[in-house]
């Protein structure tokens, strides 16, 4: 299945900037779409809630301005991040505010509703969801998800265990829908490596956290530039969920990386005062195991005009062989 036209005519490197707990920003959105990516933020990150509708306000608004300005070279569109998990006490207000401004795509996590989707649906918005393994993929399009992300070993924040090729490789067994991969992509030739396995776009995140828009602490995009795949670390302490995190923030919190305990999975809280908080990931900062290509902190633009060169040339070197 071809992708749609929203994902295929108006990126400039087949990239989705993935949504980053605290770090994304309406600043860092609109500096990926008009780059040619797509730029995303988790609702959760609009504090309080009635700053949503300000962000999406805002961002519609650039964006029309660029294109307008622009009609040659358009902005890419941009998603929100929506938490489907039962203890998001915000879900339903962040859906109406969503559908309100017609956001063009929409990425779930952590749950599978059918209202939920149908909420997008009814504009004609596309609907993302991420998942870990082939399970989730096939429960989240039998609830009606559009495409899958598959979150596979080695991802930054939230992520799973199974290598990408096996995951891309089951999921393509019984789905011909868009399906973009996460997983240590950080370079123009990984992003081409994805597509070689079978995705159609490539999902980054941990690289955007060490740019100048991101919305982290300079010592976070720091650590990242100085750090490799051996500083990262997989655990559940930190929200009930197992992800990966820089281990020189665990050792500044004052905890062991070598001797973490399990968190309980089922005390998962992702509402208001819930264990998924903005002091946890204030000191204890996600990352994937990709970030060795991270030498700078440049500007938004100045990363994706370094992908899709390094795409550009990694192509160019298989036509060639």
């Amino acid at each position: 299945m071809a992708l749609p036209a929203i994902l295929k005519d108006r990126l400039s490197v087949p990239v989705v900037g993935a949504p980053l707990f605290i770090v994304s920003n309406p600043d860092l959105v609109i500096a990926q779409c008009k780059a040619g990516v797509v730029g995303s933020f988790p609702a959760l990150n609009a504090r309080p809630k009635e700053q949503l509708e300000e962000w999406l306000k805002r961002i519609k608004g650039e964006l029309a301005e660029h294109d307008t300005k622009h009609p040659e070279a358009p902005s890419a569109p941009f998603a929100v991040n929506q938490i489907v998990h039962r203890s998001n006490d915000r879900l339903m207000h962040d859906v109406e505010m969503c559908v309100k401004y017609e956001v063009p795509v929409t990425i779930c996590s952590l749950g599978a509703r059918e209202e939920v989707y149908e909420a997008f649906h009814s504009y004609g918005g596309l609907v993302l969801h991420d998942v870990i393994n082939d399970t989730f993929a096939r429960k989240a399009v039998q609830k009606g998800a559009d495409g899958l992300i598959a979150v596979a070993a080695g991802a930054g924040g939230h992520a799973g265990t199974t290598s990408p090729f096996a995951l891309i490789q089951d999921i393509r067994e019984w789905f011909d829908g868009p399906l973009l991969l996460s997983g240590c992509i950080a370079t123009g030739g990984a992003v081409l490596a994805a597509q070689a396995m079978g995705a159609d776009l490539a999902y980054i995140g941990s690289a955007f956290v060490a740019t100048k828009e991101a919305n982290a602490m300079p010592e976070n995009k720091q650590m990242i530039v100085d750090s490799n795949a051996a500083d990262i670390v997989y655990t559940n302490l930190f929200t009930g969920v197992h992800g990966n995190y820089l281990k020189p923030s665990i050792i500044a919190a004052g905890l062991d990386p070598e001797n973490l305990p399990e968190s309980d999975p089922s005390k998962m809280n992702f509402g208001s005062g819930g264990n998924m908080d903005k002091k946890a990931w204030r000191d204890i900062w996600g990352c994937g195991q990709g970030i060795g290509a991270v030498k700078e902190i440049p500007a938004a633009g100045e990363l994706v005009a370094r992908l899709k060169r390094e795409y550009d040339e990694a192509r160019g070197r298989l036509l060639a062989a």
